[in-house]
């Protein structure tokens, strides 16, 4: 599962800078950047929750 998640990140930012997914907040093809920093807080979630726990 660890390996196939950030596969599935980098697919779907290529797959956004050719086709747009037209999700809400990802409309534009600039807006790949998006999925890669909503992976970047979602560890950060996950770390922090490991820790504190």
């Amino acid at each position: 599962m660890t390996k196939i998640l950030p596969f599935a990140l980098i697919l779907m930012m290529a797959l956004h800078v050719i086709k747009p997914l037209g999700w809400p907040g990802l409309k534009k093809r600039g807006d790949f950047w998006k999925i890669a920093a909503g992976a970047i807080v979602a560890m950060f979630i996950v770390v922090l929750a490991g820790h504190a726990g």
